[in-house]
Protein backbone atom coordinates (compact mmCIF):
# COMPACT_ATOMS: atom_id res chain seq x y z
CA UNK A 1 0.00 0.00 0.00
CA UNK A 2 1.45 3.06 -1.31
CA UNK A 3 1.15 5.84 1.37
CA UNK A 4 1.13 9.21 -0.56
CA UNK A 5 2.69 12.48 1.48
CA UNK A 6 0.45 14.81 3.45
CA UNK A 7 -1.24 17.37 1.19
CA UNK A 8 -3.47 20.49 1.34
CA UNK A 9 -6.20 22.52 -0.45
CA UNK A 10 -4.68 24.73 -2.77
CA UNK A 11 -7.83 27.00 -1.73
CA UNK A 12 -6.90 26.70 1.80
CA UNK A 13 -3.20 27.13 0.84
CA UNK A 14 -4.19 30.76 -0.68
CA UNK A 15 -6.81 31.57 2.42
CA UNK A 16 -3.46 30.76 4.55
CA UNK A 17 -1.30 33.08 3.01
CA UNK A 18 -3.76 35.83 2.84
CA UNK A 19 -3.83 35.19 6.86
CA UNK A 20 -0.70 35.52 7.20
CA UNK A 21 -0.38 38.99 5.04
CA UNK A 22 -3.08 40.73 7.34
CA UNK A 23 -1.23 39.53 10.34
CA UNK A 24 1.83 40.67 9.16
CA UNK A 25 0.11 44.23 8.05
CA UNK A 26 -1.59 44.16 11.68
CA UNK A 27 0.99 43.46 13.32
CA UNK A 28 3.28 46.54 11.36
CA UNK A 29 1.00 49.15 12.24
CA UNK A 30 0.57 48.30 15.99
CA UNK A 31 4.13 48.81 15.86
CA UNK A 32 4.09 51.87 14.30
CA UNK A 33 1.00 53.62 15.57
CA UNK A 34 1.15 52.54 19.20
CA UNK A 35 4.19 54.82 20.35
CA UNK A 36 1.43 57.74 19.34
CA UNK A 37 -0.92 56.65 21.66
CA UNK A 38 1.21 56.41 24.55
CA UNK A 39 0.63 58.91 27.36
CA UNK A 40 3.94 60.34 27.64
CA UNK A 41 4.52 60.82 23.71
CA UNK A 42 1.08 62.70 22.90
CA UNK A 43 3.36 66.10 22.62
CA UNK A 44 6.34 64.46 21.15
CA UNK A 45 7.79 65.20 17.66
CA UNK A 46 8.39 62.36 15.37
CA UNK A 47 12.04 62.02 16.11
CA UNK A 48 11.76 62.20 20.05
CA UNK A 49 8.82 58.74 19.75
CA UNK A 50 11.16 57.02 17.36
CA UNK A 51 14.73 57.71 18.23
CA UNK A 52 15.16 58.73 21.61
CA UNK A 53 13.48 56.12 23.17
CA UNK A 54 16.04 53.00 23.93
CA UNK A 55 12.92 50.33 24.37
CA UNK A 56 11.45 51.05 21.24
CA UNK A 57 14.20 50.02 19.73
CA UNK A 58 14.70 46.93 21.33
CA UNK A 59 11.25 46.34 20.53
CA UNK A 60 11.54 47.14 16.85
CA UNK A 61 14.66 44.62 16.73
CA UNK A 62 12.81 42.03 18.88
CA UNK A 63 10.10 41.73 16.14
CA UNK A 64 12.66 40.81 13.32
CA UNK A 65 12.25 37.44 14.34
CA UNK A 66 8.41 37.49 14.15
CA UNK A 67 8.30 39.06 10.70
CA UNK A 68 10.69 36.69 9.42
CA UNK A 69 8.36 33.80 10.97
CA UNK A 70 5.45 35.21 8.71
CA UNK A 71 7.79 35.85 5.49
CA UNK A 72 8.79 31.97 5.64
CA UNK A 73 5.43 31.11 6.54
CA UNK A 74 3.61 32.79 3.79
CA UNK A 75 7.07 30.84 1.39
CA UNK A 76 5.89 27.86 2.65
CA UNK A 77 2.18 28.28 2.01
CA UNK A 78 3.08 29.54 -1.57
CA UNK A 79 5.08 26.10 -2.02
CA UNK A 80 2.58 24.48 -0.73
CA UNK A 81 0.01 25.98 -3.08
CA UNK A 82 2.04 25.08 -6.44
CA UNK A 83 3.00 21.38 -5.07
CA UNK A 84 -0.04 20.27 -3.75
CA UNK A 85 2.03 18.60 -1.06
CA UNK A 86 3.99 19.06 1.99
CA UNK A 87 7.99 17.94 1.25
CA UNK A 88 11.39 17.60 3.40
CA UNK A 89 11.53 21.48 2.54
CA UNK A 90 8.82 22.44 4.25
CA UNK A 91 10.32 20.66 7.10
CA UNK A 92 13.21 23.10 7.22
CA UNK A 93 11.00 26.03 6.82
CA UNK A 94 8.61 24.58 10.12
CA UNK A 95 12.10 24.24 11.64
CA UNK A 96 13.07 28.12 10.82
CA UNK A 97 9.53 29.18 12.29
CA UNK A 98 10.31 27.51 15.60
CA UNK A 99 13.72 29.33 15.89
CA UNK A 100 11.63 32.39 14.88
CA UNK A 101 9.56 31.33 17.53
CA UNK A 102 12.28 30.62 20.74
CA UNK A 103 14.04 34.08 19.42
CA UNK A 104 10.53 36.15 19.67
CA UNK A 105 10.52 34.03 23.31
CA UNK A 106 13.47 35.20 23.91
CA UNK A 107 13.56 38.91 23.47
CA UNK A 108 9.64 39.62 25.29
CA UNK A 109 11.20 37.72 28.39
CA UNK A 110 14.09 40.35 27.91
CA UNK A 111 11.61 43.12 27.53
CA UNK A 112 9.93 42.12 30.89
CA UNK A 113 12.83 41.70 32.51
CA UNK A 114 13.84 45.71 31.10
CA UNK A 115 10.67 46.63 32.11
CA UNK A 116 11.10 45.05 35.93
CA UNK A 117 14.44 46.79 36.22
CA UNK A 118 13.91 50.07 34.55
CA UNK A 119 10.41 50.74 33.86
CA UNK A 120 8.17 52.99 36.39
CA UNK A 121 5.70 51.91 38.91
CA UNK A 122 3.05 53.16 37.23
CA UNK A 123 4.13 51.71 33.62
CA UNK A 124 5.17 48.43 35.01
CA UNK A 125 0.79 46.59 34.90
CA UNK A 126 0.57 47.00 31.14
CA UNK A 127 4.00 46.48 30.21
CA UNK A 128 4.05 43.50 32.41
CA UNK A 129 1.03 42.61 30.71
CA UNK A 130 1.70 43.08 26.83
CA UNK A 131 5.15 41.23 27.71
CA UNK A 132 3.43 38.36 28.97
CA UNK A 133 1.16 37.97 25.86
CA UNK A 134 4.04 38.44 23.55
CA UNK A 135 5.52 35.53 25.63
CA UNK A 136 2.17 33.58 25.29
CA UNK A 137 2.52 34.22 21.43
CA UNK A 138 5.83 33.53 20.65
CA UNK A 139 5.77 30.00 22.99
CA UNK A 140 2.59 29.31 21.13
CA UNK A 141 4.45 29.85 17.37
CA UNK A 142 7.41 27.44 18.41
CA UNK A 143 5.45 24.70 20.23
CA UNK A 144 3.05 25.12 17.37
CA UNK A 145 5.78 24.81 14.90
CA UNK A 146 7.87 21.92 16.45
CA UNK A 147 4.58 20.04 16.76
CA UNK A 148 3.92 20.45 13.18
CA UNK A 149 7.44 19.71 12.05
CA UNK A 150 7.71 16.66 13.81
CA UNK A 151 4.21 15.37 12.77
CA UNK A 152 5.04 16.07 9.49
CA UNK A 153 8.31 14.70 9.64
CA UNK A 154 6.77 11.04 11.11
CA UNK A 155 4.17 11.50 8.36
CA UNK A 156 7.06 12.19 5.17
CA UNK A 157 8.93 9.36 7.10
CA UNK A 158 6.22 6.48 6.72
CA UNK A 159 5.01 7.64 2.90
CA UNK A 160 8.68 7.11 1.89
CA UNK A 161 9.15 4.17 3.85
CA UNK A 162 6.24 2.73 2.26
CA UNK A 163 7.20 3.74 -1.09
CA UNK A 164 10.52 1.83 -0.25
CA UNK A 165 8.71 -1.06 0.63
CA UNK A 166 6.29 -1.26 -2.33
CA UNK A 167 9.78 -0.79 -4.68
CA UNK A 168 11.16 -3.26 -3.06
CA UNK A 169 8.37 -6.04 -3.66
CA UNK A 170 7.83 -5.25 -6.75
CA UNK A 171 11.76 -5.78 -7.85
CA UNK A 172 11.72 -9.14 -6.01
Amino acid sequence: MDTPPPTMKSSAALFLQGAVVLTGLAALTFLLGEPHLEGRNAHATLFEIYFKDPFLAYVYVGSIPFFVALYRAFGLFGHVQRNGAFTPATVKVLRTIKRCGLALLGFAAGGVAIILVFGDKEDRPPGLFMGFLAVLVSNSIAVGAAMFERNLQNALRRAEDSRTKTVGMSVR
